[in-house]
């Protein structure tokens, strides 16, 4: 780092600050499709804006600062940042995907890679004998989410490293739930850290991105590569937005999982909740770990009501909190998984890994406690039969 050793302070100075023709403290969105060159073969740093834009490689430099990796890519969302990783393999691999895993995720796999030859196994990532089990010669990664969306399920970021180095694949960490204000899987020995920028990196609900960040320059040159040639980017005017809201992080995170905190201990104590997974409770399986490898549980929560309550009714009862899709905004949002996030997954599949028709999963925003708690309350109160 430069003139700073935190991350509170990386996050506002960090990879390429300001600009060096105007001195602007801002980087300037450059809104260009291409460049002027001075002579055959000779320019100042970009040629076409797919390959490199100057606002977009601001933000690619700041997200692989913070994430302790070599080089940082930015592209047009969440899921266009998974594919290009997928693509760094070929027919016949297979990859370990974590059990309860986002939507999207398995859907590309599923309906998508596997089109191409590229498999998938769903194993219980929190438990490293059978990751270990798993890997047999066509397994090329392991890929999780720590917390797992939406059970919040914790694998251990330096057993899953060890074991990817032991077999020599690829080890994956979908880094969005945490961010690396609280969370850096590079620094616990991991290859790749992938991230919807749509959550709490953009943090507003105001725009769409992905973004990954590799741990050695092989591996950067083959994503580069990918990037360039299938051109799924980061438009300069999202990269200027992801870059200032990054600048806002850390304030915002700590309020979010103060909130998280207050939400969780409140459900916890109501007696119409029969269940509900949350990290920083220290009750909650993989505490512990979560607590060697990141700051804090995190501002997800995910819970059931008793069965003698109306989910569909609980959901029409709230007046702050908005029944949607995404999660890390500001504001506090919730949703349905089995019928939103995860309605991709085969039912089977969901009811096996846990994922039931009554599970709520709540992204809890930054507004004041006592609204909050008072709009569950109300909610939950309204559903029962």
């Amino acid at each position: 780092m430069g003139a700073y050793n935190q991350i509170e302070s990386a996050l506002i100075h960090g990879g390429i600050y300001g600009d060096a023709t105007t001195g602007a403290v801002n980087t300037p969105i450059y809104q260009t499709s291409t460049y002027m060159q001075e002579s055959l073969g000779k320019h100042r740093g970009y040629e076409y804006s797919r390959t490199g834009n100057p606002t977009r490689a601001a933000l690619e430099s700041l997200i692989a600062e913070l994430e302790s990796g070599m080089a940082g890519f930015a592209f047009a969302s969440g899921m266009a940042a998974i594919a290009a990783v997928l693509s760094l393999f070929q027919s016949g691999d297979s990859v370990i995907i974590s059990s309860n895993v986002y939507g999207g995720t398995f859907r590309i796999l599923d309906k998508i890679w596997g089109n191409f030859g590229v498999g998938y196994k769903i194993v219980d990532t929190s438990n490293l004998e059978a990751v270990n089990s798993a890997i047999t010669p066509d397994v090329k990664a392991i890929l999780v989410e720590t917390p797992a969306n939406p059970l919040l399920t914790i694998t251990d970021l330096v057993g899953i490293a060890d074991l990817a180095k032991h077999h020599s694949i690829l080890s994956i960490v979908d880094n969005t739930f945490m961010t690396p204000y609280i969370q850096r899987p590079i620094e616990h020995g991991v290859d790749i850290v992938v991230h919807s920028a749509t959550k709490y990196l953009g943090g507003h609900s105001d725009l769409i991105a992905g973004l990954v960040v590799l741990k050695n320059a092989e591996l950067a040159g083959k994503l580069a590569f990918i990037q360039n040639a299938t051109g799924g980017i980061l438009q300069p005017f999202d990269s200027f937005l992801l870059i200032r809201s990054i600048k806002t992080l850390g304030i915002r995170m700590d309020r979010h999982v103060q909130n998280a905190i207050a939400v969780a201990e409140f459900l916890k104590e109501h007696t119409a909740v029969k269940e509900i997974y949350y990290p920083g409770l220290t009750e909650f399986p993989g505490y512990e770990i979560n607590q060697k490898q990141a700051k804090n549980g995190g501002a997800m929560i995910s819970f059931e009501l008793s069965e003698n309550h109306d989910i569909r009714a609980f959901f029409r009862g709230l007046r702050l909190i908005a029944l949607a899709e995404s999660l890390g905004g500001v504001e506090s949002l919730v949703c349905h998984p089995a019928t939103m996030t995860h309605a991709s997954i085969p039912k089977d599949i969901r009811e096996k890994v846990g994922i039931t028709d009554a599970l709520i999963r709540l992204s809890v925003g930054i507004e004041h406690i006592d609204d909050l708690t008072a709009d569950l309350d109300k909610a939950i109160e309204g559903a029962r039969m």
